[in-house]
């Protein structure tokens, strides 16, 4: 597709140990593993040992319950009835329009979309418990679609305005749909992103009994000893513009989509289980829309759990792909940011795209952790991909890099986008970069490259 890069502008998220975009880079550059014991004001790790054992871990943010409401022109009354999901999204908001230089004046009435992957219930069934604290705003407090609505609405925003659940998946669906709506016109500018909070042990404890919580609270993501994933909270905003729009008012750019798809699964060996085919053609499809070659690109930010049966199936769908036409010896590198924070289910692809987001504009990859022995399933030298386990400078050469980003829901929907560093932008050069883009595409479909997956 000939379709303009969207640059990003603007980033807000605070995660485990990292309470903005800064302190999220120094966690990554120095390689900080943010889990900790479950905090005493979360739940009584000891009520609910008798489930399970491996409820005690997780990422956890500070002083969650901290909210300034007349910022928001949020009355103290309504805010107590608020999921601090919402309020969370809220403050984020104007944490990344902020950092993308978007006054209120400028911003207000336009055609922003808003998409926003949310899907925790743990503050309304806290809320419950106990009927008197139900009251006037208790449903507009903890309706999901609100999250993003509630900031369309306090920006006096009137393009799209969307809370999208698909699990694990859901931010990255919803940088996804927002490139669509900049794409298709819908949007001028969009804010896309996700945000869990975890408030309550039940989710967990269920996952723990279906096998999917790590013993000992890390994710070993292709590692031998890879067990399971640790949950994580947090959340994260971008600002995304076309990128001749983005040049033109002189933003700060710290990187740019060239394409993005989603699919699903469909048939697999059960309702959770990966599908193979399903990612590698997801992969062609995302490559394919962006007009690059897969094997032009130098690191992924993987979906990477840390589980048995994922990690083998997503690096094998990744090297099946990536590896196609790459020259021998040029190794991909692989990372996942979940072995840093925990797996931030809803709000882990966003996660993932501002670690990526971060290391173009900073030049460096940073290291993934707990990775000591590959796991023996993985071939790596075999598809030319390597665990990224330093802190290292991104490739030196005459075309700009290429990366890309994953996500993957366990109910089968997924997500891919693809990232390409922004400094060999000019003003100049952007209708060469078009015109490449659709000699790209001419190529790919000369070649068959698809192979009829599509």
């Amino acid at each position: 597709m000939d379709r303009e890069p969207i640059a990003i502008i603007g980033i807000g998220c605070r995660f485990p140990k990292a309470e903005d975009k800064q302190a999220f880079w120094q966690l990554l550059r120095d390689g900080v593993d943010a889990i900790t014991q479950v905090p005493t004001d979360r739940w009584d790790v000891a009520s609910v040992r008798e489930f399970t054992d491996n409820t005690q871990w997780g990422g956890f943010l500070e002083d969650i319950d901290q909210f300034d409401p007349q910022f928001f022109k949020i009355s103290p009354r309504e805010a107590m009835s608020m999921d601090p999901q919402q309020r969370l999204a809220l403050e984020l908001a104007w944490q990344a329009l902020e950092d993308a230089g978007q006054t209120l004046e400028d911003i207000n009435g336009t055609k922003t979309g808003v998409f926003l992957g949310i899907s925790s219930h743990d503050y309304y069934t806290k809320l419950i418990e106990n009927p008197k604290n139900l009251d006037a705003y208790t449903g507009s407090g903890n309706t999901h679609c609100m999250a993003a609505n509630r900031i369309s609405y306090f920006f006096n925003f009137t393009g799209p305005s969307l809370s999208i659940d698909t699990a694990c998946s859901s931010s990255l669906v919803s940088v996804h749909l927002a490139c669509q709506s900049i794409w298709n016109k819908e949007s001028d500018l969009a804010l896309a992103g996700g945000v869990q909070v975890i408030l309550a042990p039940w989710m967990t404890v269920s996952f723990a009994q279906a096998g999917f919580m790590s013993a000992d609270g890390r994710c070993k993501t292709f590692d031998s000893r890879a067990d399971g994933y640790v949950r994580g909270e947090g959340a994260g905003i971008v600002v995304l513009k076309p990128l001749s729009q983005a040049i033109e008012d002189q933003d700060y750019i710290y990187s740019v989509i060239r394409g993005s798809a989603v699919n699903q699964d469909g048939h697999s060996n059960g309702l959770t289980a990966p599908n193979p085919r399903a990612q590698e053609a997801l992969l062609r499809a995302a490559y394919h829309q962006a007009g690059v070659y897969p094997s032009q690109v130098e690191y992924i930010e993987a979906h990477g759990t840390g589980t048995k049966l994922g990690d083998p199936i997503e690096i094998k769908a990744l090297g099946k792909v990536l590896n196609e036409n790459r020259t021998p010896g040029k190794y991909c590198s692989v990372g996942s940011v979940k072995t840093n924070i925990g797996h931030l289910e809803v709000a882990a692809g966003i996660a993932g795209l501002i670690k990526v987001a971060l290391s173009l504009k900073n030049g460096q990859i940073p290291p993934s952790l707990h990775f000591q022995e590959a796991n023996p399933y993985i071939p790596f030298d075999k598809l030319q991909l390597r665990v990224n386990t330093e802190l290292t400078p991104l490739p030196v050469q005459d075309e700009p890099v290429i990366a890309g980003v994953s996500a993957f829901s366990f109910g089968g929907t997924n997500a891919h986008i693809v990232l390409q560093e922004y400094p060999s932008f000019k003003n100049s050069d952007l209708d060469n970069h078009k015109n490449q883009i659709s000699q790209n595409q001419i190529s790919l479909e000369e070649n068959n490259y698809i192979e009829g997956e599509l």
